[in-house]
C-alpha cells in the first residue's frame, strides 16, 4: 500500500508503543493496511465480523482513500 498520510482520519491512529507507530484503527491494535488489503477479497460484512471493526470505521477509511 502506497504511504498515506492518515493523520486526518478521524477512525484511525498512529502510537509508537503499537506495531512501531503503524497506523491502526482508534483504540485497537488492528493496522489499518491489513483491512484494506482483506477487502480485495472479502465484503465489508465479512471484514466486519472477521476484524470486530464497525461500518463506521471502515467506511471513514474508505472515504479518506477515496478523497487522497
Amino acid at each position: 500500500m502506497p504511504s498515506i498520510d492518515w493523520s486526518q482520519c478521524s477512525a484511525v491512529e498512529s502510537v509508537p508503543e503499537r506495531f512501531g507507530g503503524e497506523w491502526v484503527f482508534r483504540g485497537t491494535r488492528l493496522p489499518v493496511a491489513t483491512v484494506i488489503e482483506n477487502l480485495e477479497d472479502l465484503t465489508v460484512e465479512e471484514v466486519m465480523r472477521q476484524f470486530d471493526v464497525t461500518p463506521e470505521q471502515i467506511r471513514a477509511v474508505l472515504d479518506f482513500l477515496t478523497a487522497h
